[in-house]
């Protein structure tokens, strides 16, 4: 951050105290909730980008004649350019700012998108995914950092919530639109419908967002109120004296353990209710919109949970982790699923834990700016996502592999259902209490 912002910020805190008071808080503005909502839809358009080729995989398996291995490699082909493109994008949004390293991801994963129409075979498709994850690599970290410039901390938890469920609606208008298009024109089709809404968000985002200090719609009491709970940051920390942070192995840690579970069921639940109940393509839709349904409810209600409690007074380390516990643990019937013999006890199931996943997601990713300055928001979301990114490839290998050897789905859910309790007991042993890095002292 530049010294005039640092300034800005100090003299701003000092101000703000007033608007503890009912009366103050009354006149603050709503400018950081457009943002949040630009946040929204950005995250919905990446996540219907993500979710076409899962939805198009059975019939695309055989148009195009790839088996389960060769669609393992295609998601892992999405996964390790996903990792890679986490570091990088971390580092560049940090160095260049939010506003051009956003437009910068989005104008690369809408080209990519689009690209998708162009090929035809296993090795087409490989490259494309691989594009694809280097741009789409950008949002969490771009949109994290936005929320902690643009929202005090009692607020980031729901804001983070309330942006991630674009991920869900994303994956709920998926299965309604992309069929749709399918049967009309094709499968190309449905590749450059969702490029062209990224291109055209990207559009809205230029014209709209700017830092809190230099936004002409912002008023000088919402301002003090973003600003209220801040630090001042006078330098970025370096990669290397983040990786001597314990609480950057414990956020890195968590997110290795847990993503993979969310891109399993993003890229497999279709391919499983598929096999397991015998779903067409248009009947998918019904299941699909249910389960993303309901992990919209768990972003917004896990974010808004801890919020609630930070407000009521709880520190932020308890107010996170007994959020994240109930979580956790929510998760765990999942592992029964591959016995349910009925498709919507089933899919009743599989929502819980994606309910149960996003607001646990949506906590472990503010725990970022609840641990490091602003200024390294992105960098730290970088690496925790590359983590999270190396586990999603372990467990796509792994997946196509299980499927082809078992024809079963028995091992991954038990994965799926197992991992969250000890992802969080190793969270709580790196980071027992939260402690902040850097300018944050509380």
């Amino acid at each position: 951050m530049d010294p005039d912002a640092t300034k800005t910020t100090a003299s701003l805190t000092a101000s703000a105290q007033p608007m503890s008071s009912p009366e103050g808080r009354s006149s603050v503005g709503r400018v950081r909730w457009i943002i949040c909502l630009l946040l929204f839809f950005a995250t919905t358009i990446n996540y219907m980008d993500r979710q076409v080729i899962g939805i198009l995989a059975p019939n695309l398996q055989r148009i195009v004649g790839w088996s389960d291995v060769q669609y393992g490699y295609i998601v892992t082909a999405f996964q390790g350019a996903y990792a890679i493109g986490l570091l990088g994008m971390g580092w560049l949004i940090d160095r260049v700012g939010t506003r051009i390293g956003y437009a910068l991801c989005i104008f690369l994963w809408s080209l990519s998108a689009m690209g998708h129409a162009l090929v035809n075979s296993v090795n087409g498709f490989i490259r494309a995914r691989f594009m694809l994850g280097l741009g789409e690599s950008g949002n969490f970290p771009a949109a994290i950092k936005a929320v902690a410039e643009w929202f005090p901390r009692k607020e980031r938890a729901l804001a983070t919530g309330l942006f991630n469920a674009g991920s869900n609606v994303g994956a709920v208008l998926a299965p309604l639109i992309v069929p749709w298009i399918y049967s009309r024109w094709g499968w190309r089709w449905a590749f450059l419908f969702t490029g062209f809404l990224s291109a055209t968000w990207l559009l809205a985002w230029l014209l709209t967002f700017h830092r809190p200090q230099e936004h002409r719609w912002l008023s000088s009491g919402e301002l003090a109120y973003i600003v209220a709970d801040r630090a001042e940051i006078t330098q970025h920390i370096s990669w290397g004296r983040l990786l001597r942070h314990r609480q950057t192995w414990a956020y890195a840690a968590a997110k290795f353990l847990t993503d993979p579970i969310w891109w399993f069921y993003l890229f497999w639940i279709p391919s499983f209710l598929h096999s397991k109940h015998a779903l067409s393509l248009k009947a998918l839709s019904g299941p699909l919109v249910t389960i993303y349904v309901m992990a919209d409810a768990g972003s917004v209600g896990g974010g808004w949970l801890s919020s609630q409690l930070l407000k009521s007074g709880w520190s932020v380390n308890r107010a996170r982790k007994t959020a994240m516990a109930i979580c956790a643990f929510a998760v765990v019937p999942i592992i029964s699923v591959s016995s349910v013999a009925q498709l919507w006890p089933a899919v009743l199931l599989i929502g819980l834990a994606a309910a149960a996943h996003q607001g646990w997601s949506c906590n472990l990713f503010t725990l970022a700016s609840d641990m490091f300055p602003e200024g390294d928001v992105a960098s730290v979301v970088g690496l925790g996502g590359f983590a999270g990114a190396v586990g999603g490839m372990l467990i796509a290998d792994a997946v196509g592999h299980i499927l082809q050897w078992t024809h079963s789905y028995v091992l991954p859910f038990w994965i799926a259902g197992s991992v969250y309790p000890i992802a969080l007991l190793l969270l709580h042993l790196l980071a027992p209490k939260l402690m902040s890095v850097g300018a944050h002292k509380g």
